[in-house]
């Protein structure tokens, strides 16, 4: 029997980068995703410039621009987001497929540099405001709860070039503007927001480009701590604003397994949770770092800007409830691994009791019941999974049907996991599936790389006529909604 309660919060999520589109509509500026190139599951996504000789040149993730270079959109490369999947021309029609299916919430995220094109401005532009005025009505109109990211990766490339983005303490006040017109402009349509979208990537992908030095480490949890300020901030602003608002953290959750019984690896394993998974939500939730975090600092010789009236504003500026994306677990060992997992944001021993998609990402439905048990005993906040799906190839068919059933068996599996956890006394309040709709791949640009219960006509080259259909799992998932999560079987 489930045990969803009354007026759970079904739906789904996207990310304004990847759906939106209208990179250089009505006065928008752009983002790093902006000059962010396509890629594989084996070839990385580049990022592209103009060098001070007038020469093109690439980066890739982490990389630093060369002094006197400046980011740049070159003619010889194709940017998957600037036209996404066109949400910012298609939005009736996709917020209506969602109604359809029966959504009770719709998380979706704002682009800042439509709203603030170089982030500096101290007014922002009325026309994306009314863009995502329009978007929230027509959500209100179907009785559909928005559930909003103010920040999914997307600071104005202004920011990042010229005033060093979130290495610069003045950051915090450009983003603080911008929630605070987010808060002010939409209050009444609005009452769900999270303030940073996978805060905790900045640690994590640190472990995946190898051997860095401790400026690396510098520079990230000093980002970070003006990324905690900025929100506990805009969760105090959000608050005073319209007191029914609930704000929460977004932590990119993965659940952390010892590969061996040795004790080296439960240590390193309990060493994992702390730096990948704790650090940022202990702040968030907390107010305050914690002890084990003088270890990490130390590792890596990191000296902090951190100021009494910073710590004054993490402690006042917790969340009223954690939420986190979930697609795969990693294991943890101090042994020379010969069998590792590769691929798109996945490292480590590959886990013999798991199956693994094309992409590299292992499929554990039992990690997301661990993760919800173990991070709501932590917190004891509501808790809601904001991200989580499967990644795949679709074939459309001589009819235009879409079968997807690996699609429908991760999602039950991650449903029941769900309800177990609710079961086991989690306070579990909602749930969206990531990429309710086909979207670009933040990992490898690629739409060949399908989440959503809606497909896109679109390729990795960005051809299509970008008509939407619906796949089998549409009708599934509109099923479950409907039953409030009782009914998980074949269509």
């Amino acid at each position: 029997m489930a045990h969803f309660p009354e007026g759970f919060l079904w739906g789904g999520a996207v990310a304004a980068n990847q759906w939106e589109g209208g990179w250089n509509l009505d006065g928008r500026g752009p983002a790093m995703t902006d000059v962010t190139t396509g890629g594989t599951v084996n070839t990385p996504r580049l990022i592209t410039y103009i060098a001070a000789d007038g020469t093109h040149g690439t980066l890739t993730r982490g990389q630093k621009l060369p002094e006197g270079a400046h980011y740049a959109v070159l003619d010889e490369y194709h940017y998957p987001n600037h036209n996404a999947v066109d949400g910012y021309h298609h939005y009736k029609e996709d917020i209506a497929l969602f109604a359809e299916m029966g959504f009770k919430q719709f998380r979706m995220s704002i682009s800042w540099s439509r709203l603030y094109p170089t982030g500096l401005e101290k007014e922002p532009l009325k026309a994306g405001v009314e863009f995502y005025r329009d978007m929230f009505k027509e959500m209100q109109k179907y009785g559909i709860e928005p559930l909003v990211t103010i920040w999914h990766f997307d600071t104005p490339l202004y920011l990042e070039e010229h005033c060093g983005g979130w290495l610069n303490r003045e950051t915090i006040e450009h983003f603080v503007r911008f929630a605070t017109t987010c808060f002010t402009e939409f209050k009444g349509l609005v009452h769900h927001w999270l303030t940073f979208n996978e805060i905790n990537n900045t640690i994590q992908f640190l472990d995946m480009q190898g051997n860095l030095p401790d400026s690396a480490y510098q520079d990230a949890y000093q980002h970070l701590h003006y990324q905690f300020v900025a929100s506990a901030k805009a969760v105090q602003i959000g608050h005073a604003i319209d007191p029914s608002n609930m704000i929460g953290c977004m932590i990119c959750g993965i659940t952390w397994y010892p590969a061996t019984c040795d004790p080296k690896d439960i240590l390193a394993c309990r060493y994992a949770w702390e730096k990948n998974i704790f650090y940022c939500s202990d702040v968030q939730c907390l107010g305050e770092y914690g002890s084990y975090c003088t270890r990490l600092w130390n590792d890596h010789n990191v000296k902090l800007d951190i100021t009494e009236d910073d710590l004054d504003d993490l402690a006042r500026g917790t969340v009223d409830m954690y939420t986190f994306s979930y697609y795969m677990s990693n294991l943890v060992t101090t042994h020379k691994v010969t069998d590792k997992v590769g691929g798109n944001f996945s490292l480590g021993a590959r886990n013999e009791y798991l199956k693994y998609s094309d992409w590299g990402w292992a499929t554990d439905a039992d990690g997301l019941e661990y993760y919800l048990e173990m991070i709501y005993d932590r917190y004891h906040l509501p808790v809601m999974v904001v991200e989580n799906g499967l990644g795949a190839y679709d074939t459309v068919e001589e009819d235009g049907s879409i079968h997807d059933p690996f699609r429908i068996e991760y999602y039950r599996l991650h449903i029941e996991a769900m309800d177990k956890a609710i079961a086991n006394g989690v306070d579990l309040i909602g749930y969206t599936t990531w990429g309710c709709i086909d979207v670009v791949s933040a990992g490898t640009g690629e739409m060949r790389k399908r989440y959503g219960f809606i497909y896109v006509d679109m390729d990795d080259e960005g051809k299509g006529s970008m008509a939407r259909s619906r796949k089998d799992s549409f009708f599934w998932y509109k099923k479950v909604i409907a039953s409030n999560g009782e009914d998980l079987s074949d269509l």
